[in-house]
Formats: structure tokens, sequence, C-alpha cells
């Protein structure tokens, strides 16, 4: 998996539910969570966003950073920010939530082919030193993201190790949603 060292922010065009722009440099010493989605993906609004809420209320602020991703590869003239702030409301939805910036070809955002998330909702897991350390399409228990992000708490930021949580193949070019998640055409 990538380390943050080498793309060091995530590329979001505007920030919705925080008072300023987060930088992820900002957050070194905390896990991040980050939840990518987008509002149409019936996964995301099923259960990746109250999946990412009720992470928000488990994990104390001082040591886990919760943040969303809206990260948009299709509906685009849809998915607006006015659009999204709407839905946030609606949702309840307290963390802070980037908009990922649009690419300039193609239809994947900026920081999804960064991040090479194969769609939403996605779930990355950043350790205290940055280093991203799980990816996960679809859904995921909760009790295995728990455990997951207990173990990144319990490392020191110094003997973190880089592992790959979960190896991702290349996602098919053929996009679609499904009841779990929503894949983007890699075009």
């Amino acid at each position: 998996m990538q380390n943050f060292s080498l793309y060091p922010e995530l590329d979001v065009a505007e920030w919705i539910n925080t008072p300023q722009p987060i930088r992820l440099a900002d957050l070194r010493g905390r896990v991040v969570v980050l939840h990518a989605f987008q509002m149409l993906c019936p996964g995301c609004v099923m259960y990746g966003i109250p999946q990412a809420e009720r992470i928000v209320r488990a994990f104390p602020t001082p040591d886990v950073a919760v943040l969303g991703l809206h990260t948009v590869f299709e509906h685009h003239d849809v998915m607006t920010p006015a659009a999204l702030r709407a839905f946030a409301s609606e949702y309840r939805i307290s963390m802070p939530i980037g908009i990922d910036r649009p690419a300039e070809q193609g239809s994947v955002p900026r920081t999804m082919r960064m991040l090479q998330l194969r769609g939403t909702p996605s779930l990355v897991l950043i350790d205290r030193s940055g280093r991203i350390r799980h990816q996960h399409l679809g859904q995921v228990e909760d009790l295995r993201v728990g455990a997951e992000i207990g173990a990144l708490l319990a490392e020191s930021a110094n003997t973190a190790q880089t592992t790959n949580g979960d190896a991702m193949s290349p996602a098919p070019d053929d996009g679609g949603c499904d009841a779990d998640s929503c894949r983007a055409n890699a075009g």
C-alpha cells in the first residue's frame, strides 16, 4: 500500500461538517478511518455511512479521526456539493466530509484514483504514522473493523509495520451497482 509521504494530502475540492479544511499531516499520531462513499450508492446508505458513524461514537476523538470522502464516479450532474450538504443533514452525518476533486480525464476522481479504490463504499484505515494499512470495498463486519482499528491503536507510531490487510485485485471495467457496492469504471 502507499505511504502518505508520497501522497501528502487528499485531493479535496471542499469540506463540509468542519469549520476548516483537514490535512492528513495534522492527523499524524492518530488512526485515520477514511470512508469513501457516494450519495446514490445503496451499500453506502445501507451500511457504509451508518458504520462510519458508529466508529465516530465508539472510538475517542484524540485517538481516531473518522473522515468521509464523497467520491463521485457516476451521476456527476446530480451529486453536487449542495446536494451533499442536504444529504449529510438529512442523514445526520457528523463526520467531516471531503469532496473528492473530479479527474481531469475519465470518471474516477483524483483521491479515489490515487488510493486505488475500486468503488464505494470503501473503508481505508491509516495508521498513526500515515501509512495505509487496510482497504475494504463493500460491507465489512463491525467486529472486524473494530478489531483492525484496535490493533492499529495498540501499535506505536514508531513500530507500525506496513501491511496489506486485504490485497485488492484490479477493478473490473464494467462499473455498476449491486446491493453491496458501486464499482468504478476504470475508464
